[in-house]
């Protein structure tokens, strides 16, 4: 059983994760023990593995702000075209990508997209959230059911926040080291500096010797327990990270009010969306409401059409009956339908939106380049099929309505799928 500790906000976020088939990709399959002796370097106390990631995932969220740059090379084709199109969330699937950050530590937060001359943003307040793009002026706001919000409010911690996140170290750091497993190995590195600023270095290395991902770095700060940094590298490449996300710039204070609540900007087109609140289910997985469910969620009953084959890193995740032609026309019910793959697997931000931008459902707004025409750059054709393949993550949609994804080739997603 796994006793990692786990905090009140990101459970109640996790719950909110996008039903999705790319969950077991990066960012739901970091490890817990065993454990490696810590360095002491640059003049930091000495701190045991073990020890670092309880603090982590122990400390409070922190009131702060920043700038993060968003660093993607996944070895996906060219997304220039789609980049062209200004501040979206596509944009990060390839190249560096600026983020402007800040959050009260509590339930309001603030990360804007920034393009040369254009902004996409998400905004969360409570159980509120709004997405706005200022290449189509278009603001999507997203709300509870008034039956609904009034069940959020009873909830015993926080009440959960809809999904319109976009990366940040400090989420994607505590995520990390939230889904600990069993089969890697963590240590810590030596110190170092991330944005001007004394941090640790959590290193957690898969003893998999098939799974895409080599080593997943948290450079954790030395004072709040903050994550700054999540580095994380391809088994195909040990020298330079698939995948970064950290800060460049931070300050530990709370931002200003004005900064935090949103108003939709004049002439803008606002779109309404309503949000189910997860079922008790789903909550009590993420330790909401008092449950009688598996401690470790892996152990937890799947949805009709989820099949799970492996485990940790070499985890499969396979969906049956998916619409593709909806999903890439853009059927809200075609999304609506797909199982909730979230209650067995406890979601990953990072493949998430990976799966959204794939798929081509999100909550970011139209590009120029449609999602037809998206998802034909992205794949490729394999017999029965198309295949997604990147540094860190494969996809496989085969002409039958399966799906399958994981952190490995594509060819074990083909063995698994004949199988």
């Amino acid at each position: 059983m796994d006793t990692t500790p786990v905090t009140p906000r990101s459970r109640v976020r996790a719950a909110w994760a996008v039903p999705a088939v790319a969950v077991v990709a990066v960012g739901a399959a970091f490890a817990a023990p065993p454990l490696l002796a810590s360095a002491d370097t640059a003049g930091l106390p000495t701190v045991q593995p073990d020890e670092l990631v309880t603090r982590v995932l122990e400390a409070e969220p922190q009131a702060l702000s920043g700038t993060v740059v968003h660093t993607a090379r996944l070895g996906l084709p060219d997304l220039s075209l789609v980049q062209v199109g200004g501040a979206d969330p596509v944009s990060l699937l390839g190249g560096s990508t600026t983020l402007r950050v800040w959050t009260d530590g509590e339930a309001r937060s603030r990360v804007s997209l920034l393009g040369t001359a254009s902004e996409y943003s998400a905004v969360t307040d409570g159980t509120q959230a709004w997405t706005y793009s200022s290449s189509d002026d278009e603001v999507v706001h997203y709300a509870l059911s008034p039956q609904d919000a009034a069940r959020a409010q009873a909830l015993r911690d926080d009440p959960p926040t809809p999904p319109a996140d976009l990366p940040t170290p400090a989420e994607l750091g505590r995520q990390a080291l939230e889904r600990a497993q069993q089969d890697a190995t963590v240590s810590v590195d030596a110190a170092t500096k991330v944005a001007g600023r004394d941090a640790y270095q959590v290193v957690v290395t898969p003893t998999s010797t098939t799974t895409l991902v080599g080593r997943v770095v948290v450079a954790v700060d030395a004072r709040t327990w903050t994550p700054l940094r999540v580095q994380v590298w391809s088994s195909d490449d040990a020298q330079t990270p698939a995948l970064e996300v950290g800060f460049t710039d931070v300050t530990f204070a709370a931002p200003a009010d004005s900064v935090l609540t949103f108003t939709p900007p004049p002439g803008a087109q606002v779109r309404e969306v309503t949000v189910p609140l997860p079922d008790d289910a789903t909550l009590a997985a993420h330790g909401d409401v008092p449950s009688t469910l598996p401690d470790d969620p892996a152990d937890a009953p799947l949805p009709d059409g989820v099949r799970v084959t492996g485990t940790g890193w070499d985890a499969v995740v396979e969906v049956s009956d998916v619409d593709v032609a909806a999903l890439l026309a853009g059927d809200p019910s075609a999304v609506a339908s797909l199982p909730d793959v979230e209650k067995s697997f406890g979601g990953g931000e990072g493949a998430n939106q990976l799966f959204d931008q794939f798929m081509g459902e999100g909550d970011g707004p139209p590009v120029d380049l449609d999602t037809a025409t998206l998802y034909d750059q992205l794949t490729t054709p394999v017999e029965g099929g198309r295949a997604l393949q990147s540094s860190l993550l494969s996809v496989l949609v085969l002409d039958d309505g399966r799906v399958l994804a994981g952190a490995v080739p594509v060819d074990t997603l083909r063995a698994v799928a004949g199988a």
